[in-house]
């Protein structure tokens, strides 16, 4: 039986940083994620944001995921709805992704394209697909909620590329 090997530098190098929120966010910096607007009524008004947490969870039934902080604007909507929209942006929606992403803008205002869905969700205009979701379940994660919806209409074509979200911007699919 042989001795273990010094550690090497390479070795010592993979140890990593210790966990914290700031290596989380540098982490996840490096992984491309696809753009999403979530949106839902809220007292007779639409409420919305950006999420790039988006999942898919199962075919059978169909079930999504997303994530949203407690702290953000659109939590009430989100918490008291029972129906959510869910839409895929394409690459020619960055100043939307930006948008719904900023706190305190008009996100329902002249320039947002959209209709009343089923179940009285906000449905937007000109994206690449769009789901209305029944929510099943709103589990604790930290200071979010892990929402999980089942879908129950929609449309998937929207033509176009997708919008990625990758190092703190929103990018284009290259091939």
């Amino acid at each position: 039986m042989t001795a273990p090997a010094a550690p090497t530098t390479s070795s010592l190098q993979s140890a990593g940083h210790p966990a914290s929120p700031d290596l989380l966010r540098s982490v996840f910096r490096r992984h491309a994620a696809g753009v999403a607007v979530i949106t839902a009524e809220n007292c007779g008004r639409p409420a919305g944001f950006t999420a790039t947490s988006l999942n898919s969870v199962s075919a059978d039934p169909p079930l999504l995921s997303f994530t949203i902080g407690t702290g953000s604007s659109s939590w009430p909507a989100v918490r008291d709805s029972d129906h959510l929209g869910v839409h895929i942006l394409g690459e020619h929606q960055r100043e939307l992704a930006g948008l719904f992403a900023r706190s305190g803008a008009d996100r329902f205002g002249a320039a947002t394209g959209w209709n009343t869905g089923p179940h009285g969700v906000p449905v937007l205009d000109d994206v690449l697909a769009w789901l209305v979701c029944r929510v099943v379940a709103r589990v604790p994660a930290g200071e979010h909620r892990v929402i999980i919806a089942e879908a129950v209409a929609g449309d998937p074509a929207g033509e176009g590329r997708p919008l990625l979200y990758h190092q703190g911007r929103f990018n284009a699919l290259r091939d």
